[in-house]
């Protein structure tokens, strides 16, 4: 249910329903759920800053009358610590999937109480928060067996140092969002002369702890990493084999030079925003790499193993026995900066 924004408030009382999506809720005065068999509920609020809805007592509510939860999502400026607290305290053995997006007064304390509660999660979306490399941390401890989906877009605090760390303790990554997370701070607005004079070293020190980071990220499982906006990138180095979509919309600042893609199965890179010399870049290395790849898989092996030689026109079909690998030197990789 879309445009639920002058919804006062819900009483739901149901032994079958399973699954709820609510979008623009508004102010709520409320919530009651009375449902058994509820496995995922997603509840969008309005950004309006002076949003009332009381959070803390929903996420209360819905943790104790909702058992069998699986999959939860809650897109609001309200979301905070005491939120996630309400939530953890529930027992939601079952919870595989957490969403939990635009609440930046969520902290690595939060992420601690996740952590600590739910140990068997397999997406986890923290966008908009105010966690850090050490929250992160706290995430790869706990979650290293079953987490496959990461996102952790927009929050300022998080370097590529933390990234690329998870990238190294999360073995079972699929899909990692970073976007707007490493930006350079030359785009972002200087601090205000009424600021004090005590806060202005400490703004300009982190202006400078966030300029020109690089990220290498070595996976053997990756497939889909978003770094959008992350203008404070000069750096990056992928060997993701698996790797297929890749977002660097507007990674203004990152040199062409300094970019290594090892990615034989990319099929998308978003690249608008970016400067012509990385899209030149970006292209040279995508063709290079499918073109060592067709190479590699046109050639077999001696049956001794003594050395690799090319194989005949009439035999290389037969050297290739993965359809899906085939198939990648078949495709091309599209650029895409519209």
């Amino acid at each position: 249910m879309e445009g639920c924004s002058n919804l006062g408030g819900f009483v739901l009382s149901s032994s079958s329903l399973s699954t709820l999506w609510l979008s623009d809720l508004y102010s709520l005065s409320k919530m009651v759920f009375n449902c058994p068999n509820l496995k995922e509920i997603s509840l969008e609020f309005s950004r309006q800053e002076n949003d009332t809805t009381d959070l803390t007592t929903m996420a209360d509510g819905m943790g104790r009358s909702c058992p069998r939860l699986k999959n939860i999502h809650i897109a609001s400026v309200r979301l905070s610590h005491a939120v996630v607290l309400s939530l953890t305290a529930a027992n939601l053995r079952g919870l595989r999937m957490l969403s939990l997006v635009l609440g930046s007064e969520i902290t690595d304390a939060s992420v601690a109480a996740i952590a600590s509660s739910y140990s068997k999660l397999e997406l986890l979306d923290l966008s908009g928060s105010s966690i850090s490399d050490s929250g992160i941390g706290m995430i790869c401890n706990v979650l290293p067996n079953t987490l496959s989906r990461l996102l952790l877009a927009l929050c300022p605090n998080i370097t590529s140092s933390g990234i690329q760390f998870a990238t190294a303790q999360l073995p079972l990554l699929e899909l990692m969002d970073c976007g707007m997370t490493v930006c350079d701070p030359d785009s972002q607005n200087s601090p205000c002369d009424e600021s004090g004079d005590n806060e202005l070293p400490n703004a300009l020190n982190n202006k400078l702890y966030l300029m020109y980071q690089k990220l290498i990220i070595k996976h053997s499982r990756l497939k889909k990493l978003s770094l959008w906006g992350c203008s404070g990138l000069d750096a990056l180095c992928l060997n993701c084999p698996e790797l297929n979509d890749l977002n660097l919309i507007s990674c203004k600042n990152l040199h062409p030079e300094r970019l290594l893609l090892q990615c034989p199965n990319l099929q998308n890179v978003h690249a608008s925003g970016c400067q012509e010399s990385l899209i030149g870049a970006i292209k040279g290395q995508v063709s290079d790499s499918l073109a060592s790849l067709e190479n590699q898989f046109q050639c077999k092996r001696f049956a001794d193993g003594s050395k690799r030689v090319r194989a005949p026109d009439c035999l290389s079909q037969e050297a290739i026995d993965d359809k899906k690998r085939r198939k990648v030197v078949e495709q091309q990789c599209k650029v895409l900066v519209d």
